[in-house]
């Protein structure tokens, strides 16, 4: 990996998270995690993320929390303080905009599972600081997304065997938001939830995976190049 762990201040404290450097300047993207907390996979996708020219910070919400069971993993998205994680996501978004390296001075959210559900709502919440979001098969039961606090592009991939985001409700959301005027660019995938995650050989689906990665990122250099 070519980040490195750095702390940024968050509503007058300091918090953790993983940045990692394109070759020249970029505009920002904040890289949220899943369940598991700020594990390895994560932290490559923002390398990854890097070196396609965004300068991407994946901070740490579970605060040095990981784990590769579900049943904590489970246990630690629910004891997950939204507000704060909103004000850490808020906190990245801010330091990535006071980066010289940062240009233009645009910054977007992208994650995944419980990440997919916190970018949309801090795309929703801090409209000043994100400017798009891309949502991979969100979920959280403690985050619900004001249709019409989202002013944002939004581009979001869904998988149609997903039990975590089933697609009929997957499907009412995005229908939720196009009825009230917003831009959303969604994509289903004869796959299963979680199927961008290579670290996950059962769930992984390679071809869904590599369109996933083509369709985000031409759609972040679209808005925030």
């Amino acid at each position: 990996m070519s980040g490195k762990m750095i702390e940024f201040r968050a509503n007058g404290r300091m918090t953790g998270g993983y940045l990692a450097m394109p070759p020249q300047p970029g505009p920002g993207l904040i890289v949220i995690q899943e369940w598991w907390g700020l594990v390895d996979h994560i932290k490559d996708l923002a390398d990854r993320f890097a070196a396609e020219g965004f300068v991407a910070l994946a901070p740490d919400l579970f605060h040095g929390d990981m784990t590769k069971s579900p049943d904590q993993a489970g246990k630690l998205l629910m004891a997950l303080n939204i507000g704060e994680a909103g004000k850490d996501i808020r906190g990245a978004a801010r330091h990535l905009l006071a980066m010289p390296e940062v240009q233009p001075k645009k910054v977007g959210t992208i994650g995944f599972c419980m990440g997919g559900q916190l970018a949309l709502f801090a795309a929703a919440e801090f409209p000043e600081e994100i400017s798009a979001a891309i949502d991979f098969y969100g979920i959280h039961p403690k985050v619900s997304i004001s249709p019409e606090k989202l002013e944002v592009p939004v581009q979001a991939h869904f998988a149609k065997r997903d039990n975590s985001t089933p697609e009929a409700q997957a499907r009412a959301f995005v229908n939720e938001l196009k009825a009230g005027g917003k831009t959303v660019d969604e994509y289903f995938y004869d796959a299963d939830h979680a199927f961008f995650n290579d670290t996950r050989p059962e769930v992984y689906n390679p071809e869904a995976a590599g369109l996933a990665w083509t369709r985000s990122l031409a759609f972040l250099r679209e808005y925030l190049g």
